[in-house]
């Protein structure tokens, strides 16, 4: 398991090595102990700073979209000037960071997807974070001349 540590809050570190958890052992995997293990933290850091289940869930989704924000870059994406062929290479490039170097997000985000339909509470948490991408795909392919920019948009995302 890999968790950067450098200039890393005690939060960042505690949602970051939760990600990579749930990357690699899954949501069962996943428990303040074990966070704190990971991290090298003493036992009860985890606890002290997200004291439910619910709350490290939430921490590790808000620290989530703050990587995948990095990974994505939206703000690189070309302008509706630059033409659809501009967006789609964009688009390609942002899923191939995803799936290479940053495949452990990706394997996270999909356990916290399958957590969230199973967990209303979370499910809100995760449609929040996940609507900053949604919005500025939907204002993209809107600008674009979409004709239904709201399904083009989740069909993108």
């Amino acid at each position: 398991m890999s968790v950067r540590t450098t200039g890393a809050s005690r939060a960042e570190l505690i949602a970051d090595t939760a990600l990579a958890l749930l990357a690699e052992r899954g949501m069962r995997g996943l428990t303040h102990r074990a966070v704190d293990e990971a991290a090298g933290l003493p036992q009860g850091s985890t606890s002290n700073l997200a004291r439910t289940r619910l709350a490290l869930l939430e921490l590790a989704v808000r620290r989530l979209a703050d990587r995948e924000a990095r990974v994505l870059a939206l703000h690189e994406m070309p302008t509706p000037e630059e033409g659809l062929g501009a967006l789609v290479d964009g688009l390609a490039l942002a899923t191939h960071r995803s799936l290479t170097r940053n495949r452990e997000l990706t394997l996270a985000r999909y356990e916290l997807a399958l957590e969230a339909t199973r967990r209303p509470e979370l499910r809100q948490h995760f449609d929040a974070a996940g609507a900053r991408f949604r919005n500025q795909l939907t204002a993209l392919v809107t600008a674009m001349g979409s004709t239904d920019p709201a399904r083009h948009a989740l069909s993108l995302v």
